[in-house]
């Protein structure tokens, strides 16, 4: 569960936090997913968990499932979160972010590098097209993300260039909205995972959401990765 808060300054400055209450004690012990900012018209600077730009401004192609099934639609970046600062600024359709920070090694548990990250996304109400860049002092990656939307179809298409890797990696989804029923479907072709769960160079993903009104909805998806098939079905509630 997320809890947020926001408030506004009698000169019109805009702040809030944003904490996840999490059943892992790992959740709770390194407040993961927890964030502070103020905005206004100098831009957002935001403190925290805060991912990177490449994360925050271009984000993965659409996932399926009620759990995102292992996330196999998203492709890794090398400018990690858990302790981060970012700066965002809007101007007509482009939207600019800075975010710097520190990576995690996850299996110890302890900061291992610092990371830095810029992206840039020009958007419109039909199409987006953005690009991002990420280092870590031991690797980089450039990041060109797209969306259009075509009538009731919205797709999004991403290709990532890893410095480490000799293939770049690729991931497409596509959603198709008829009524309170939002079908979607993915395909990536990602090595570029730290994880095992999503190292795997061709996945594909389909699934359904059913809008329940009231801020319920039902929603379940199978994804095969070619070596295992997973499913999954649950009702997604927000308040």
């Amino acid at each position: 569960i997320y809890f947020t808060a926001s408030g506004e300054t009698d000169s019109g400055r805009s702040f809030g936090a944003e904490v996840r209450n999490d059943q892992s004690g790992v959740n709770q012990q390194n407040n993961d997913d927890s964030t502070v900012y103020i905005s206004g018209a100098f831009g957002k600077v935001t403190m925290g968990d805060t991912g990177n730009a490449s994360d925050s401004i271009l984000g993965q192609v659409s996932a399926v499932g009620y759990t995102s099934l292992g996330s196999t639609n998203e492709i890794d970046f090398v400018g990690r979160d858990f302790t981060g600062a970012m700066y965002e600024y809007s101007t007509g359709a482009l939207t600019f972010a800075l975010g710097a920070g520190q990576t995690i090694d996850t299996d110890a548990n302890a900061a291992t590098d610092d990371f830095i990250s810029a992206a840039v996304k020009y958007s419109t109400d039909q199409y987006s097209v953005g690009l991002a860049y990420e280092d870590n002092n031991s690797d980089n990656q450039l990041t060109v993300m797209g969306t259009a939307n075509f009538g009731a179809a919205a797709v999004k298409l991403k290709l990532v260039d890893r410095d480490s890797e000799a293939d770049m990696a690729a991931a497409l989804s596509v959603d198709y909205t008829m009524g309170a029923t939002t079908i979607t479907a993915f395909a990536t072709n990602n090595n570029y995972s730290i994880g095992a769960v999503n190292a795997h160079d061709d996945t594909y993903g389909l699934g359904a959401t059913y809008d329940l009104g009231g801020g319920a909805s039902v929603k379940g998806g199978i994804v095969d990765n070619g070596t295992d098939t997973v499913a999954d079905l649950g009702v997604v509630m927000a308040f």
